[in-house]
Protein backbone atom coordinates (compact mmCIF):
# COMPACT_ATOMS: atom_id res chain seq x y z
CA UNK A 1 0.00 0.00 0.00
CA UNK A 2 1.26 3.47 -0.88
CA UNK A 3 2.17 5.44 2.24
CA UNK A 4 4.18 8.32 0.77
CA UNK A 5 2.38 11.68 0.63
CA UNK A 6 -0.82 10.50 2.30
CA UNK A 7 -2.36 13.97 2.01
CA UNK A 8 -2.91 13.57 -1.72
CA UNK A 9 -6.18 12.04 -2.95
CA UNK A 10 -7.23 10.35 -6.19
CA UNK A 11 -10.50 10.85 -8.04
CA UNK A 12 -11.68 8.29 -10.61
CA UNK A 13 -14.38 9.62 -12.93
CA UNK A 14 -16.66 6.64 -13.64
CA UNK A 15 -20.02 8.28 -14.29
CA UNK A 16 -20.20 8.40 -18.08
CA UNK A 17 -22.74 6.57 -20.20
CA UNK A 18 -20.23 5.57 -22.90
CA UNK A 19 -22.71 6.35 -25.69
CA UNK A 20 -20.17 6.11 -28.52
CA UNK A 21 -19.21 2.71 -27.13
CA UNK A 22 -22.83 1.55 -27.10
CA UNK A 23 -23.19 1.60 -23.31
CA UNK A 24 -21.60 -0.44 -20.52
CA UNK A 25 -18.12 0.79 -21.42
CA UNK A 26 -16.48 0.73 -18.00
CA UNK A 27 -17.79 -2.79 -17.34
CA UNK A 28 -16.52 -4.16 -20.69
CA UNK A 29 -13.94 -6.98 -20.55
CA UNK A 30 -10.35 -5.77 -20.49
CA UNK A 31 -7.12 -7.64 -19.72
CA UNK A 32 -8.78 -10.34 -17.64
CA UNK A 33 -11.03 -7.94 -15.76
CA UNK A 34 -13.18 -4.94 -16.63
CA UNK A 35 -12.06 -1.74 -18.34
CA UNK A 36 -12.49 0.25 -15.13
CA UNK A 37 -10.07 -2.08 -13.32
CA UNK A 38 -7.16 -0.52 -15.22
CA UNK A 39 -7.96 2.99 -14.00
CA UNK A 40 -8.61 1.74 -10.48
CA UNK A 41 -5.26 -0.07 -10.39
CA UNK A 42 -3.46 3.13 -11.35
CA UNK A 43 -5.39 5.20 -8.80
CA UNK A 44 -4.60 2.79 -5.96
CA UNK A 45 -0.96 2.68 -7.07
CA UNK A 46 -0.67 6.45 -6.71
CA UNK A 47 0.78 7.88 -3.49
CA UNK A 48 -2.62 8.91 -2.15
CA UNK A 49 -4.61 8.61 1.05
CA UNK A 50 -7.90 7.68 -0.63
CA UNK A 51 -9.43 6.84 -3.98
CA UNK A 52 -12.77 8.56 -4.61
CA UNK A 53 -14.80 6.87 -7.35
CA UNK A 54 -17.62 8.99 -8.78
CA UNK A 55 -20.52 7.00 -10.23
CA UNK A 56 -23.36 8.04 -12.51
CA UNK A 57 -24.70 5.70 -15.21
CA UNK A 58 -24.93 2.06 -14.05
CA UNK A 59 -24.05 3.27 -10.56
CA UNK A 60 -24.75 0.00 -8.73
CA UNK A 61 -22.66 -2.09 -11.16
CA UNK A 62 -19.76 0.38 -11.17
CA UNK A 63 -19.78 0.63 -7.37
CA UNK A 64 -19.79 -3.16 -7.03
CA UNK A 65 -16.85 -3.42 -9.43
CA UNK A 66 -14.89 -0.74 -7.56
CA UNK A 67 -15.54 -2.39 -4.19
CA UNK A 68 -14.51 -5.79 -5.55
CA UNK A 69 -11.30 -4.34 -6.98
CA UNK A 70 -10.46 -2.61 -3.69
CA UNK A 71 -11.16 -5.80 -1.72
CA UNK A 72 -8.92 -7.87 -4.01
CA UNK A 73 -6.20 -5.25 -3.62
CA UNK A 74 -6.51 -5.15 0.17
CA UNK A 75 -7.42 -1.47 -0.13
CA UNK A 76 -11.09 -1.37 0.89
CA UNK A 77 -10.37 1.13 3.67
CA UNK A 78 -8.98 3.59 1.11
CA UNK A 79 -12.01 3.52 -1.21
CA UNK A 80 -14.85 6.05 -1.15
CA UNK A 81 -17.66 5.71 -3.71
CA UNK A 82 -19.92 8.73 -4.28
CA UNK A 83 -22.73 9.32 -6.77
CA UNK A 84 -23.11 12.41 -8.96
CA UNK A 85 -26.87 12.91 -9.31
CA UNK A 86 -26.34 15.43 -12.12
CA UNK A 87 -23.75 13.32 -13.95
CA UNK A 88 -25.47 13.74 -17.31
CA UNK A 89 -24.22 17.34 -17.31
CA UNK A 90 -20.69 16.03 -17.93
CA UNK A 91 -17.34 15.72 -16.18
CA UNK A 92 -17.75 19.04 -14.41
CA UNK A 93 -20.58 17.60 -12.31
CA UNK A 94 -18.51 14.56 -11.35
CA UNK A 95 -15.55 16.70 -10.33
CA UNK A 96 -17.77 19.00 -8.26
CA UNK A 97 -19.13 15.93 -6.46
CA UNK A 98 -15.64 14.60 -5.77
CA UNK A 99 -14.38 18.02 -4.64
CA UNK A 100 -17.05 18.08 -1.93
CA UNK A 101 -15.29 15.07 -0.34
CA UNK A 102 -11.75 16.48 -0.35
CA UNK A 103 -10.51 17.34 3.15
CA UNK A 104 -9.35 20.85 3.99
CA UNK A 105 -5.73 19.71 4.35
CA UNK A 106 -5.65 18.00 0.93
CA UNK A 107 -2.35 18.72 -0.84
CA UNK A 108 -3.74 17.87 -4.25
CA UNK A 109 -5.97 15.50 -6.19
CA UNK A 110 -5.25 13.20 -9.11
CA UNK A 111 -8.00 13.09 -11.73
CA UNK A 112 -8.16 9.66 -13.39
CA UNK A 113 -10.55 8.88 -16.24
CA UNK A 114 -12.34 5.55 -15.93
CA UNK A 115 -11.85 4.72 -19.62
CA UNK A 116 -8.04 5.04 -19.52
CA UNK A 117 -6.84 1.58 -18.41
CA UNK A 118 -3.14 1.78 -19.29
CA UNK A 119 -1.80 4.70 -17.25
CA UNK A 120 1.84 3.83 -16.39
CA UNK A 121 2.19 3.69 -12.62
CA UNK A 122 5.79 4.92 -12.85
CA UNK A 123 4.68 8.45 -13.75
CA UNK A 124 2.47 8.98 -10.67
CA UNK A 125 5.21 9.65 -8.13
CA UNK A 126 6.87 12.08 -10.54
CA UNK A 127 3.66 14.10 -10.78
CA UNK A 128 3.53 14.29 -6.98
CA UNK A 129 7.19 15.38 -6.87
CA UNK A 130 6.46 18.22 -9.30
CA UNK A 131 3.58 19.54 -7.20
CA UNK A 132 5.58 19.13 -3.99
CA UNK A 133 8.32 21.20 -5.63
CA UNK A 134 5.89 24.08 -6.09
CA UNK A 135 4.02 23.53 -9.36
CA UNK A 136 0.31 24.45 -9.10
CA UNK A 137 -0.53 21.32 -11.11
CA UNK A 138 1.20 18.61 -13.13
CA UNK A 139 0.35 16.43 -16.11
CA UNK A 140 2.16 13.68 -18.02
CA UNK A 141 3.33 14.08 -21.62
CA UNK A 142 4.31 11.50 -24.21
CA UNK A 143 5.94 12.49 -27.49
CA UNK A 144 4.82 16.07 -27.01
CA UNK A 145 1.17 15.25 -26.26
CA UNK A 146 -0.29 16.04 -22.87
CA UNK A 147 -2.14 13.15 -21.27
CA UNK A 148 -3.79 11.94 -18.07
CA UNK A 149 -4.01 11.82 -15.14
CA UNK A 150 -3.65 15.43 -14.11
CA UNK A 151 -2.61 16.23 -10.56
CA UNK A 152 -4.33 19.38 -9.30
CA UNK A 153 -2.47 21.11 -6.48
CA UNK A 154 -4.15 22.44 -3.33
CA UNK A 155 -4.30 26.04 -4.54
CA UNK A 156 -6.50 25.08 -7.48
CA UNK A 157 -8.81 22.62 -5.70
CA UNK A 158 -11.48 25.28 -4.93
CA UNK A 159 -11.93 25.65 -8.71
CA UNK A 160 -13.09 22.03 -8.92
CA UNK A 161 -16.19 23.06 -6.99
CA UNK A 162 -17.20 25.58 -9.67
CA UNK A 163 -16.75 23.49 -12.83
CA UNK A 164 -19.64 22.92 -15.22
CA UNK A 165 -20.25 21.16 -18.52
CA UNK A 166 -17.88 18.54 -19.87
CA UNK A 167 -14.55 20.38 -19.79
CA UNK A 168 -13.33 18.57 -16.70
CA UNK A 169 -9.94 19.49 -15.24
CA UNK A 170 -8.86 20.73 -18.68
CA UNK A 171 -10.59 24.04 -17.91
CA UNK A 172 -8.37 24.52 -14.85
CA UNK A 173 -5.11 23.50 -16.51
CA UNK A 174 -5.70 25.70 -19.56
CA UNK A 175 -5.05 28.92 -17.68
CA UNK A 176 -1.76 27.82 -16.13
CA UNK A 177 0.42 28.19 -19.21
CA UNK A 178 4.08 27.58 -18.42
CA UNK A 179 3.29 27.08 -14.73
CA UNK A 180 1.84 23.65 -15.46
CA UNK A 181 4.54 21.06 -14.79
CA UNK A 182 4.87 18.54 -17.61
CA UNK A 183 6.30 15.15 -16.67
CA UNK A 184 7.62 12.79 -19.34
CA UNK A 185 5.73 9.48 -19.35
CA UNK A 186 7.41 6.15 -20.16
CA UNK A 187 4.74 5.07 -22.68
CA UNK A 188 1.55 6.10 -24.46
CA UNK A 189 -0.70 4.79 -21.70
CA UNK A 190 -1.18 8.42 -20.63
CA UNK A 191 -2.86 9.05 -24.00
CA UNK A 192 -4.76 5.78 -24.55
CA UNK A 193 -8.48 5.91 -23.89
CA UNK A 194 -11.37 3.75 -25.00
CA UNK A 195 -14.18 5.53 -26.87
CA UNK A 196 -15.50 2.81 -29.17
CA UNK A 197 -15.52 -0.99 -28.99
CA UNK A 198 -12.77 -1.22 -31.62
CA UNK A 199 -10.44 0.62 -29.21
CA UNK A 200 -10.41 -2.45 -26.95
CA UNK A 201 -8.28 -4.24 -29.55
CA UNK A 202 -5.71 -1.47 -29.92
Amino acid sequence: MATEAPEFEAVVLAAGAGRRFGGGKLLAPWAGGALLDGALAAAFAAPVRRVIVVTGTAAAEVEALARDHAARSGASSRLLVVHADDHEEGMGASLRRAAAELPANCAGAFVFLGDMPRVPHAVLGKLVAAVRAGAPAAAPVFEGQRGHPALIGSGLLPQLRTLSGDAGARAILKGLGQALALVEAPDDGVLFDVDERSDLDR
